[in-house]
């Protein structure tokens, strides 16, 4: 694939005078937004940005916030990780039926145990059966691997059979990142190959890297440090079906989780660290979230997708209105909600600016 970056860095920030063609409001309403945010409660400087069809990029910062800040990931790696891992899929390394023990030689989960027939695409989707996450997914000086074959042992009386419920936790993802370095078929590869092969591909995730709790043991469902600007560019190219091509990118967009399937644990609904959720049923695709601002799903899936993480950093995807974004920000630990907070008291104003 050729170098995306180059045609990745386009649109306007705030302020900025109208391209030909352009809604002669924009300015206008760039100004509100930003009164808006200047407004907005956060316990700490953050970023904001968002790109509309035409290209168009809207930037505020707040404090010494900027898109080129790096900051902790936490869960918005988890869209990204999924991205990587369906492009193997693509690329005929790896596929969506295949289950653990095909690709990891010590797996320990094994037939007649029920959670051995859970699949990659049920990893991807967190709805494999696993719900515990082993201590050494958060040491820095664990081994990768051994880690994951961790995660096998832990769940290995885990009651409950693959495909059955969902639950949010980082274990799904961990050993599906391992299947796909073990697909690559290269001895000496670890995820940082991985990732770097992801990078080289692209263009993207220059300034970012998956370095938490260390880069020997990445955590995939949350381990990066990295940009708003960085994000935005990535968030640019999935919306243009530069990184997947249709059949993978409908099965990243689609919901995982339908009724009756229950959300077993979801930290939107009940919150996360301590902090609080939103109490709203939002439902799961691969690596991102279906929003639905109700607390019992009735939406239409794939309307608005996101990959929030637990310090406030926050993702999104309006696919009815055609418009990307983020909430760049480090807060304290279980702030989930603040930086999709941040978003929704501007969200009215957003809406007017992409449609104009």
């Amino acid at each position: 694939m050729l170098m995306l970056l180059g045609a990745l860095v386009t649109g306007c920030g705030a302020g900025a005078g109208d391209t030909a063609g352009s809604c002669p409001a924009a300015a206008v309403l760039e100004a509100q937004m930003d009164s808006v945010l200047s407004q907005a409660a956060s316990a700490g400087d953050f970023s904001f940005a968002v790109e509309r069809l035409d290209g168009r990029r809207y930037t505020f910062n707040r404090g010494s916030s900027t898109l080129q800040t790096s900051y902790e990931s936490k869960s918005t790696s988890k869209l990204i990780s999924a991205v990587i891992i369906l492009r193997l899929v693509e690329q005929g390394y790896l596929a969506l039926s295949e289950r653990p023990q095909d690709r990891i030689v010590d797996w320990p989960i094994a037939s007649p145990n029920p959670l051995s027939d859970m699949t990659l695409a049920q990893l991807l989707s967190f709805t494999s059966g696993l719900t515990i996450d082993p201590p050494c997914l958060g040491i820095e000086s664990s081994a990768f691997e051994a880690c994951v074959i961790s995660v096998g042992t832990e769940n290995l009386n885990n009651p409950i059979a693959p495909g059955q419920e969902f639950f949010y936790a980082s274990s799904h993802l961990q050993v599906a990142g391992l299947m796909a370095i073990k697909a690559r078929g290269v001895a000496s590869w670890t995820w940082q190959e991985v990732y770097a092969e992801f990078k080289a591909q692209t263009g993207l995730f220059l300034s970012s890297s998956y370095d938490s709790p260390s880069l020997s043991n990445p955590a995939l469902a949350g381990g990066m440090h990295l940009t708003g600007r960085d994000y935005m560019d990535f968030l640019k190219a999935l919306k243009g079906g530069l990184l997947l091509n249709t059949a993978s990118m409908s099965q990243l967009l689609a919901d995982h989780t339908m009724a009756p399937m229950p959300m077993r644990f979801s930290p939107i609904f009940s919150g996360i660290g301590g902090g609080a959720g939103l109490g709203e049923d939002w439902h799961y695709g691969f690596g991102l979230w279906h929003e639905c601002q109700s607390p019992t799903f009735n939406c239409v899936a794939g309307t608005r997708v996101s990959s929030p993480g637990a310090l406030g950093f926050y993702p999104f995807w309006d696919r009815s209105k055609g418009y990307t974004g983020v909430v760049a920000r480090d807060g304290a630990f279980g702030t989930l909600t603040s930086g999709i907070n941040i978003e929704r008291s501007v969200r009215p104003n957003v809406e007017q600016w992409a449609a104009c």
